[in-house]
C-alpha cells in the first residue's frame, strides 16, 4: 500500500514552490523582512491568489475549490520551504474551517463567497481559547466584544478579524467597526507579522453554532496546527538542502567539508529525523479529512514532533555552515527564526502533548 501525496496534491505543491522560486528570492525576502517592502508583499500575495490557494478550502458551491486539509498542506510545505512572506494558515485555513463548522446558512454562505472573491481576509486570534492570558479577558456580550487577544495570525491583508473567548465561541469582527485598537508584536521572524488586538465595545457577528458547541474551534486549531507543522517541514528541508549543497561546496584542506565524517553524520542524522516526519503530517491530514477517532492526537503530535525535529535540523544545518550560517548574506536565519516561531505558534510542544494526554483521559 501506498501513502503519500497524489499527483494532483504534488501538482499543486510545485506550482506554488516554482512561483516562490521565480518571484521570491532571498534578496526579495530580505527587502520585505528588513525594509518592509509593502509592493513587493502585494505582487506575491496576488500572485498566490490567483494560483489559488485562498479557495483551496473553499467549497465549489461558494466558488472555492473544495479541496481538502491535505491540499493545504502540501502547499504549506512549500510556502515553508519558500518561507513565503504571506497569510495562509489563519486566513485560508483555519478561518474557512471554523466557518464551515461554526455558522449557520447565512453566515456561511456570506463568509465563504466573499472569501472566496478575495472581498474578505481574516486575521485569526484563538489564543485565548488554548492558552489565555489572565489580563487579557476577552468577552463577548450583547453582540459586541471586550478585551485583547495576542499572536493574532495573518493580519497582512485582513479586512476582518476572527477570534474566540475562553468557551470557544467565535466572532467576527470587521477592521472598519470602531472601537479597535491595533498594535504590532516584535517577533524575531520577520517574514510574518503578528498583532495585538484591542476591542472596547466592538460589534461582532457570532458564529451562531459556536455558542453551542466548541467543534468549530477545535477542528480550526488542530488543522492550523498541521498546517503550521507542514510549514516547519517545508523550512526544514530547505535548511537540509542548504547545508548538504554548501558542504558539497565548501573546502577545507584541499577538501570538500562533506568528505568529512562528522559533517556526513550532521547531514545523515538530519534527513534520518525528516523522513518520518513526512509520514505523520500526511496522516493527521488525513485523519482530520476523514473525520476519524484520532485525528486531535495525530495533530498534536504532528505538531509537537515536527516542531522539535525541526528545531534540532535548523540547529545542525547552522553548524554545518560554520560562521556563513549566522550572516544575512546567506539568509538562513529566515528559515531558522520561522521554525523557532512555528515551535509556539497555537500552542508549544509541551503544551500541545498535554492537550493530547487529557484528550486520551490521561
Amino acid at each position: 500500500m501506498y501513502f503519500g501525496l497524489s499527483e494532483d496534491q504534488i501538482f499543486f505543491q510545485d506550482n506554488v514552490k516554482k512561483f516562490l522560486e521565480d518571484n521570491a528570492s532571498i534578496d526579495v525576502i530580505r527587502k520585505i523582512a528588513n525594509e518592509s517592502d509593502k509592493t513587493s508583499k502585494e505582487d506575491l500575495h496576488n500572485g498566490i491568489v490567483i494560483l489559488g490557494i485562498n479557495n483551496i478550502l473553499i467549497p465549489e458551491e461558494n466558488g472555492g475549490l473544495g479541496l481538502d486539509l491535505l491540499f493545504a498542506t502540501a502547499v504549506g510545505q512549500s510556502l515553508g520551504e519558500g518561507i513565503a512572506t504571506l497569510p495562509f494558515t489563519g486566513s485560508y485555513v483555519m478561518a474557512p474551517i471554523a466557518i464551515k463548522y461554526g455558522a449557520n446558512d447565512e453566515q456561511r454562505n456570506f463568509y465563504l463567497n466573499e472569501m472566496s472573491k478575495n472581498n474578505v481576509n481574516f486575521g485569526v486570534g484563538f489564543s485565548e481559547f488554548f492558552g489565555s492570558r489572565n489580563e487579557s479577558e476577552l468577552s463577548f456580550s450583547n453582540n459586541k466584544v471586550n478585551g485583547k487577544t495576542l499572536f493574532v495570525l495573518d493580519c497582512d491583508f485582513a479586512t476582518h478579524i476572527m477570534l474566540s473567548d475562553k468557551k470557544g465561541q467565535i466572532g467576527i469582527v470587521s477592521l472598519e467597526s470602531s472601537g479597535i485598537e491595533i498594535i504590532d508584536l516584535i517577533t524575531v521572524d520577520k517574514t510574518r507579522i503578528f498583532k495585538e488586538i484591542i476591542f472596547k465595545n466592538t460589534e461582532v457577528d457570532i458564529l451562531e453554532n459556536t455558542s453551542r458547541s466548541d467543534e468549530a474551534i477545535s477542528n480550526a486549531i488542530d488543522a492550523g496546527r498541521i498546517v503550521t507543522a507542514a510549514d516547519s517541514l517545508g523550512a526544514s528541508k530547505a535548511m537540509l538542502d542548504k547545508a548538504i549543497e554548501y558542504s558539497k561546496e565548501r573546502k577545507q584542506f584541499n577538501r570538500a567539508i562533506g568528505s568529512f565524517q562528522a559533517v556526513k553524520h550532521m547531514c545523515a542524522e538530519m534527513a534520518a529525523e525528516l523522513e518520518p516526519c513526512y509520514s505523520i503530517l500526511w496522516h493527521a491530514a488525513h485523519s482530520f479529512d476523514n473525520k476519524e477517532k484520532n485525528k486531535k492526537i495525530m495533530a498534536c503530535h504532528a505538531k509537537s514532533h515536527i516542531s522539535d525535529i525541526s528545531k534540532m535540523v535548523s540547529k545542525k544545518s547552522t553548524e554545518v555552515h560554520g560562521g556563513m550560517g549566522f550572516t544575512d548574506l546567506l539568509g538562513l536565519h529566515y528559515w531558522f527564526k520561522r521554525i523557532g516561531v512555528n515551535r509556539q505558534i497555537l500552542g508549544s510542544p509541551e503544551m500541545v502533548r498535554e492537550e493530547a494526554a487529557q484528550s486520551q483521559g490521561l
